[in-house]
């Protein structure tokens, strides 16, 4: 058997507010999901004026990070490479970049999906989230 971490709730806060930080700062209006490492939703937020489809999006993408361990970025490259069967695989639907996996000792504890904005900068607003956690 092996013990894993896994994230608690004041984990989620601090990628929150560490996430809606860097948008703010950027004046950046996203929707922020995160989840656990099986892409069930744990907290959402949408900033004001951002576009409600943003909440679906966010979610999907961090969905698609954390059931894959992988960024959602990484599904975007192989679709857009010609890999189109990729488009039928099942349970992961946020195929754009901007989920970002939560990683220790090399296991998922869960994701941190943006939208709202240019994909790139979806991205940072992740990552900027989980670097809140010092891991």
């Amino acid at each position: 058997m092996k013990t894993t971490s896994v994230l608690e709730l004041s984990d989620i806060k601090k990628i929150a507010a560490a996430a809606e930080a860097e948008a703010v700062k950027n004046s950046w209006n996203v929707a922020i999901a995160i989840v656990d490492n099986g892409g069930h939703l744990l907290w959402l937020q949408r900033l004001d004026g951002t576009a409600p489809i943003s909440s679906h999006i966010s979610h999907s993408k961090a969905r698609t990070a954390a059931l894959g361990c992988r960024e959602s970025r990484l599904y975007e490259e192989m679709i857009n490479g010609g890999r189109t069967s990729f488009l039928s695989a099942p349970e992961i639907d946020g195929l754009l970049e901007g989920g970002v996996p939560i990683m220790k000792d090399g296991q998922c504890l869960g994701a941190v999906g943006v939208s709202g904005v240019k994909s790139t900068e979806d991205a940072q607003i992740a990552k900027a989230g989980i670097a809140a956690l010092g891991l």
